[in-house]
């Protein structure tokens, strides 16, 4: 049985979060954002929940990876479409996550 894939579209508000974030992340970005979206999006793990609290976006899931899990990123899923949004990419600094350069609390 071939596992379904979800096709992965991102907001245009991600390119600039991107700029934000050193360039040499990028590739690492980009990678597990396939990896770990294109197949299960909606599967709870310990890098991967939905969000709780109330935030900017409803019925979204953040996804946490890196070196101590710095970088968040933010989407919400369409199975009837089969589709994946990336809404945010953000980074964690300390008690303090950044997107798009700015302090953003959720």
């Amino acid at each position: 049985m071939r596992e379904e894939r979800f096709e992965i579209l991102y907001d245009p508000e991600v390119r600039e979060h991107l700029r934000r974030i050193d360039r040499k992340h990028h590739g690492l970005i980009r990678q597990m954002i396939e990896d770990r979206l294109s197949c299960e999006p909606q599967v709870e793990t310990r890098n991967r929940k939905p969000l709780t609290r109330p935030s900017l976006w409803e019925d979204v899931w953040e996804l946490r990876f890196g070196p101590g899990n710095r970088f968040r990123v933010f989407y919400q899923t369409d199975p009837n479409s089969g589709s994946v949004r990336v809404v945010a990419i953000g980074e964690k600094r300390g008690d303090r996550l950044l997107i798009g350069g700015e302090e953003f609390e959720l």
